[in-house]
């Protein structure tokens, strides 16, 4: 370790699984420690890490636990700050997901993004080479992360990737990183720039888009109502399989027609059916007495 600073002259990072690693890397002066996911799942492991380093100035990247669980990934960021420990980062690295085939930890965007909205002013470094666990398609990736405005990549290299020790299928030569990283578009976080009117009027007129939505959703969600009174009148179930399938059949087409995706418009017709079906069953709730 002490060559690797000596030639390169670069931090030095290492990942700790308990408060013996933390020792150890203290006393060989690591410059920045990270927590592994198989680690973040376990509150305890990660309370002992933190202990270890109460009153110790390092920073800390923790990555996101082996499930798509925002709490848990938060709650172990939350365990490092509470003693004191103020650099703190954390690493995408992806969820498991045995049924996506595309990808060894499936990327999931929308966990790093809610973070980043969650936890103001957090670093989130995005690892492209744990979500694919391949080299092929590491640079789009980590353009699409470098597109929803995170922070940074963690990519694996090795000078002879397929003898490395650990992770060889996705780890790739210093040469191809540096081409990798040239060619990929960084793009300036949007706090930093000068306000754009034209992107200001694009801007107010989705807000004046969401307001009509909003307002066509109470009104849906208001014949919604109507309809649970006329089923509580006459006694029908709330759930009606047959109405539910030739609503989501013949809405998800409407809206592939208009050129949303399939997985956009079941996923939307999913949340909205399941507001109904909770209105319409806290009327049915309301009216029935309890019978001993």
């Amino acid at each position: 370790m002490e060559i690797v600073r000596h030639h390169l002259d670069i931090p030095i990072t290492t990942e700790v699984g308990n408060a013996a690693h933390v020792e150890m890397a203290l006393k060989h002066k690591v410059d920045v420690l990270w927590v592994g996911a198989r680690t973040t799942v376990n509150p305890f492991a990660v309370q002992e890490i933190a202990e270890a380093l109460r009153g110790v100035d390092i920073p800390v990247m923790v990555k996101n636990p082996m499930n798509p669980d925002l709490e848990l990934w938060i709650g172990a960021l939350e365990r490092f700050h509470a003693v004191g420990i103020d650099k703190l980062a954390a690493i995408h690295r992806g969820f498991s997901d045995a049924y996506d085939k595309r990808y060894r930890n499936k990327p999931n965007w929308s966990m790093p993004i809610h973070l980043k909205r969650m936890w103001t002013g957090l670093e989130v470094i995005n690892d492209p080479s744990h979500i694919l666990g391949k080299r092929d398609g590491l640079l789009e990736v980590a353009q699409r992360a470098m597109n929803f405005g995170l922070d940074g990549l963690m990519i694996e290299t090795h000078h002879d990737p397929d003898k490395a020790w650990s992770d060889a299928k996705q780890q790739v030569t210093p040469a191809a990183l540096k081409e990798m990283i040239n060619a990929i578009d960084f793009k300036e976080p949007m706090e930093n720039m000068k306000p754009d009117e034209r992107l200001q009027d694009l801007r107010r007129a989705i807000d004046h888009m969401d307001d009509q939505l909003l307002d066509i959703l109470q009104e849906r969600f208001a014949m919604v109502d109507q309809i649970g009174f006329h089923k509580r009148e006459h006694h029908l179930t709330v759930f009606q399989s047959d109405r539910w399938k030739e609503v989501m059949e013949s809405r998800t087409q409407q809206g592939v027609n208009k050129h949303l995706s399939e997985k956009f418009m079941k996923e939307l017709l999913y949340c909205i059916h399941e507001e109904s079906v909770k209105r319409q069953e806290k009327q049915l709730r309301e009216a029935s007495p309890i019978k001993k």
